[in-house]
């Protein structure tokens, strides 16, 4: 496994590359006893084809996993051409426990320490309110012998937002420096953090870290009415509030009533007789609603207390699991494993939505459909509501994390659905869904929906994206992939700058139009040397050995030599009965009658 990112490049290490490379493709010892196979990675993991060095991020655990996927056979080595420095996905070294072969890391760069100071790592948050404070927080590391003195700055374009001095020695050689700055206007702010670099210092890029604040003028506000303490509550909020521009609050049915108006989006948790009055001040404000009903829920109240739906239940429980629909259009939805997510708690009856909905997640019980709906969303007259008919969400979030290794694709799931659910802007027939900022060493990914004049999703449309730097004023064009339901377009190619957009569709007139920045931080040039520290730990546990790109023959040598890794001849006997060969069966028998007859005519018998 070859690492392609630009780390190798900034080390200085192409060249070792390709002396191995060449090594091992050359090795007539090394390709007669094993048949060798080549990859690269650094975003994402492919067979290799060139080396270019150019990839913003490396990510050794996705390349393990991808080996694992590809060979089952036990024992196999493994060969990883690398500078060790992972920027992307799990520790590397936990990744290892699935490996069924021992690692032999190359180890690209060398062990000379230099006198380094850099940021480390910068914590701060997207979005802020206006006239309020956002917090920053800073890890600066240095490298070196004695003490040493320099200054951390914080500008906004050309002034000094904040400045203070930082020592460090050999025992005390990291800082964490947590302030907090104003945020004064609305809109998109940049800043610029840097420790002044030393004057010994050889790698100076990671002396400095830009970082951006939407400074926000308002929030959506959610307010949770439950009589019930359930783990869905926790659930919810940490999810919800995951996007810094919402705020969620929770009250009782007694104290919801007088309160409705100060937010966007209303979710009734289990309702029972006691919301009554809540439903009574819904009604009357027209408020946006999202109902999650259960165990506990009063369905002969709910069934009054709206014209929505409806849901005849007895006294028995059921447990009920999802489907996703993928015709649904309202806003675009990931399948993240529904079908795979733990039941929830349900009241046995069918729910009937008597009003035009969509449906979201559709019922199933024991894997066949039910026909009815878990989740759907209304939209009726200027306003919009959801029902979800099933207890026990926090299962669902805990069982995403441990499948996708974050938190992000459920809650990103439940972030769309707020979004929807919190806002009556009129819907129009193309939908885009963008960040006012990306940093360049994550995905830039733009996505839109299109539909037809009856608000149809349309899946055969041509749409695109027309992207210009406002500073070089050079245009490009991109066409959106379709993707489930919505089209998308990974725009990393892209420099960093100020860019303007307009997403169109093809022989319609629509189109929308707007902006982002890309800033600039390149995460592979804040490496001084190689980690061999943790490649040579990564060999020890699984049992192989690290080796630098000059002792590539010892290597192959170590490979070669190996009795462990003889070839093994298997042989499979099969034993099959007579009866099975039926064309010798039938010679057989042909034979046997054939002597029968030349005896009986010789009079032999």
């Amino acid at each position: 496994m070859l690492d392609n990112s630009s780390s190798i490049t900034e080390l200085g290490q192409t060249e070792n590359v390709a002396q191995v490379l060449n090594a091992l493709e050359n090795s007539e010892t090394l390709n007669e006893r094993f048949d060798v196979s080549y990859f690269q990675f650094g975003n994402g993991f492919t067979a290799f084809d060139s080396l270019s060095f150019l990839e913003n991020n490396t990510n050794i655990s996705k390349a393990f996993s991808s080996i694992n996927e590809l060979y089952e056979t036990n024992g196999v080595p493994l060969l990883l051409v690398s500078d060790g420095n992972q920027t992307l996905g799990e520790d590397y070294e936990f990744a290892t426990r699935s490996l069924k072969g021992p690692v032999y890391p190359v180890i690209l760069g060398d062990s000379t320490k230099y006198t380094d100071l850099k940021i480390q790592q910068l914590n701060t948050n997207r979005y802020a309110f206006l006239k309020n404070k956002f917090p920053v927080e800073a890890v600066l590391v240095y490298s070196g012998t004695g003490t040493k003195q320099s200054q951390f700055v914080i500008n906004q374009g050309n002034a000094i937002v904040h400045r203070e001095m930082v020592s460090f020695n050999e025992q005390d050689n990291t800082k964490t420096v947590s302030i907090t700055l104003p945020a004064s206007s609305v809109g998109l702010q940049r800043y610029t953090a840097q420790i002044v670099p030393l004057s010994d210092e050889k790698n100076k890029v990671n002396n400095l870290k830009r970082f951006a604040v939407e400074v926000i003028d308002q929030a959506t506000n959610v307010l949770i009415v439950s009589k019930v303490l359930h783990p869905d509550l926790g659930m919810l909020k940490k999810a919800i509030t995951t996007n810094e521009q919402r705020t969620v609050t929770f009250k009782k049915p007694s104290e919801a009533a007088s309160v409705l108006n100060d937010y966007q989006l209303i979710i009734l948790y289990q309702p029972d007789g006691t919301f009554s009055s809540v439903y009574q001040e819904i009604a009357k404000l027209n408020k946006n609603t999202f109902v999650i009903a259960g165990e506990f829920s009063d369905w002969n109240f709910i069934n009054n207390a709206q014209e929505l739906y409806t849901k005849e239940v007895t006294n028995q429980k059921e447990n009920v699991s999802a489907r996703l629909n993928l015709n649904y259009g309202t806003f675009a939805i990931d399948p993240i494993g529904f079908s795979d997510f733990p039941p929830l708690k349900s009241q046995f009856g069918e729910l009937n939505v008597m009003v035009p909905h969509e449906t979201i997640l559709e019922q199933t019980v024991d894997g066949f459909g039910s026909g009815s709906p878990m989740l759907a969303t209304i939209e009726l007259n200027g306003t919009r509501h959801a029902i979800w008919d099933g207890e026990g969400l926090w299962k669902w979030r805990a069982q995403s994390y441990l499948r996708a290794k974050s938190f992000e694709e459920f809650d990103e799931f439940l972030g769309k659905m707020v979004q929807y659910l919190a806002s009556n802007k009129r819907r129009s027939r193309l939908e885009v869904s963008s960040e006012t900022f990306y940093y360049n060493n994550n995905p830039l990914k733009i996505s839109a929906q299109y539909f037809d004049k009856n608000f149809v999703f349309d899946n055969r449309a041509s749409v695109s994206i027309s992207v210009v730097n406002t500073e070089s004023k050079q245009r490009q064009v991109f066409p959106l992939l379709l993707k489930n339901n919505y089209y998308e377009v990974d725009l990393g190619s892209l420099d960093s700058g100020e860019y303007s957009y307009t997403v169109s569709v093809k022989d319609e007139e629509v189109a929308r139009s707007g902006s982002f920045t890309i800033l600039e931080f390149d995460i592979e040039k804040q490496f001084l040397n190689a980690n061999i520290s943790k490649l040579n730990r990564l060999a020890s546990k699984t049992d192989g050995a690290s080796f630098f790109p000059s002792e590539i023959n010892s290597l192959i040598d170590t490979l070669v030599n190996d009795d462990s890794y003889r070839a093994t001849q298997k042989s499979e006997q099969k034993v099959v009965p007579l009866i099975d060969w039926k064309y010798l069966l039938g010679l057989i028998t042909l034979c046997l009658a054939l002597e029968w007859f030349i005896r009986k005519y010789n009079g032999l018998i």
